[in-house]
């Protein structure tokens, strides 16, 4: 049976002006025209779009679905405006689910009055003997109880460890694992669930679940994998190993896309946890923390690279960018360029990354899988990046038009619930980036989010991510006001929506600007939303 899909507007390189789109099954069968479509398939089942515009579906390339559901159907902390008000949602949400533990998610001191984190006595004087585990917004720090921190083994001789300030590192760890062995398969289940509807609802068909022994454990990353749901989860597990067989092994006992995602080389700037080459300008004692040496990244990447396995890290500082670099440019050395390209290495977030590097990795083939909202919500001249860093050195974070510039391949993710699952957001921030000849145009970050983010899951049959005769019917229809373009923060017009130009149109998405309402989201033919 054929769709015959007409009366809105389709987002299709292969036919910018068409009006009108056929889906046979699973399939992108034919565009055009509306009148031409209904006489071409007389018997299609129409649908009137209304208006509508239907776009390639999008991808999200970075995300962390039990922590994204349990933010989504729990405590959400990240419109706190204040440490007083941090804890009265607290104390709110106690009472009203006077059982379990109590998992927050969100907050963030710097754009607070008080500047400083909730502390252990804060939680204590109102929670009492009960665990409570309230993570950061980045995720790389997290206030606790001295209830949840009793039942986490070990935390008062781990790394990061503080009595009264949010524990990080090697304890943030151990008492996130103490939080989760709180939850029943249930909750796990249930928030799982939330969070792949709400990527349905937001145009999204699959997400790349960034897995590991310090997230999740394996259980939580077996149990998202054997869900049944309409959104893919393409899973990357970030566990280090040493040889071929060692990483054949692990990815075959995970299920694994590749050995890569959240393998921490550091951590976040907002925790002060990612590893610089100079100290914080906030804390000028520190530089940071390392998780992986040189010889243990080198290794991974050997092994990785010699099976033919997509290997990966998170990294965010500039120190650990460069440790990546180097031990990649070992790898290239002895194997040569193609055979690192072939395997699709990633690297995550990779905020501080230089000129000369951008153009190593474009030539390796490596892609950036990078969350254009970090820029939104932290960057620019008063941000927490210029609090972290001073201005100078925050101004170069985030470089999109750099690393495009020099070929590297871009995927744009949410690192929810980092950040929201808002991809037309991602596009916006990404064509408004707070630091001048740092942005991307709205048709190049819209690639990054749709076909960039397939291909950075191996996906390269030239088709998916578009809406072209024989692409799979992955779309999703929004209703769009204004399908004509803005221009960029920088005011520069980096490309034209003129019919002449055979670029098809996309919604303004200028700030202020509404963003796109997602009337329908549809997968390889099927309904997933709407």
């Amino acid at each position: 049976m054929t769709t015959l899909l007409s009366g809105g507007r389709i987002h299709s390189p292969a036919m910018p002006d068409a009006t009108a789109m056929a889906v046979r099954g699973d399939t992108v069968v034919w565009l055009g025209a509306d009148d031409v479509g209904r006489a071409q398939f007389p018997d299609a089942s129409v649908v009137d779009l209304d208006g509508g515009f239907v776009a390639p579906a999008f991808v999200d390339s970075h995300i962390h679905l039990t922590a994204t559901g349990l933010t989504l159907t729990g405590l959400d902390l990240r419109t706190t405006t204040s440490l007083r008000h941090c804890l009265t949602m607290v104390a709110d949400h106690a009472k009203a689910h006077p059982e379990g533990v109590i998992w927050g998610h969100g907050w963030d001191e710097s754009g607070w009055p008080e500047r400083r984190p909730p502390s252990t006595s804060d939680l204590d004087g109102l929670l009492g003997e009960r665990p409570a585990y309230l993570s950061r917004v980045d995720v790389h720090s997290a206030a606790a109880t001295t209830a949840l921190r009793r039942s986490a083994p070990g935390v008062e001789d781990a790394a990061g460890f503080s009595a009264e300030l949010p524990l990080t590192a090697d304890a943030h760890h151990r008492v996130r694992a103490a939080a989760r062995g709180h939850l029943t398969a249930r909750q796990r289940r249930d928030a799982q669930t939330a969070a792949l509807d709400a990527a349905a609802a937001g145009g999204i068909v699959a997400v790349h679940e960034c897995a590991g022994p310090q997230i999740g454990g394996l259980d939580d990353w077996l149990a998202v994998r054997d869900l049944t749901h309409g959104v893919d989860v393409v899973g990357y597990w970030g566990e280090a190993v040493s040889s071929p067989g060692a990483a054949r092994d692990l990815l075959d006992r995970t299920g694994a896309r590749g050995l890569a995602g959240d393998l921490f080389v550091d951590g976040a700037l907002g925790s002060r946890t990612a590893w610089l080459h100079t100290p914080y300008a906030d804390a000028p004692d520190s530089c940071g923390n390392t998780y992986l040496d040189a010889g243990e990244i080198t290794a991974h990447l050997a092994a990785c690279t010699d099976a033919g396995i997509t290997a990966g890290f998170h990294v965010i500082g500039d120190a650990a960018v460069g440790a990546v670099v180097e031990a990649l440019a070992r790898i290239v050395e002895r194997v040569g360029a193609p055979a690192v390209a072939r395997c699709g290495h990633r690297l995550e977030h990779l905020e501080m990354v230089t000129a000369e590097q951008a153009t190593l990795l474009g030539s390796w083939g490596v892609h950036a899988s990078v969350q254009p909202s970090f820029d939104a919500l932290w960057g620019g001249p008063d941000g927490m990046y210029a609090q972290r860093l001073g201005p100078d050195r925050a101004a170069g974070l985030n470089p999109f038009a750099l690393l495009a510039s020099q070929g590297v391949p871009l995927a744009f993710g949410s690192d929810s619930p980092v950040t929201g699952l808002d991809p037309w957001g991602w596009v916006r921030a990404a064509s408004a980036h707070r630091t001048p000849g740092s942005a991307v145009s709205l048709r190049a970050g819209f690639a990054a989010a749709t076909r960039g983010a397939w291909r950075a899951a191996g996906v390269n049959d030239g088709v998916t991510g578009t809406l072209v005769p024989g692409a799979p019917a992955s779309y999703a229809v929004w209703d769009a006001d204004d399908l004509t373009v803005s221009a960029p923060a920088d005011g520069v017009a980096r490309w034209s929506t003129d019919p002449r130009s055979r670029v098809p149109a996309l919604p303004r998405l200028a700030p202020g600007d509404p963003s796109p309402r997602c009337r329908q989201t549809v997968h390889r033919g099927a309904v997933i939303h709407g």
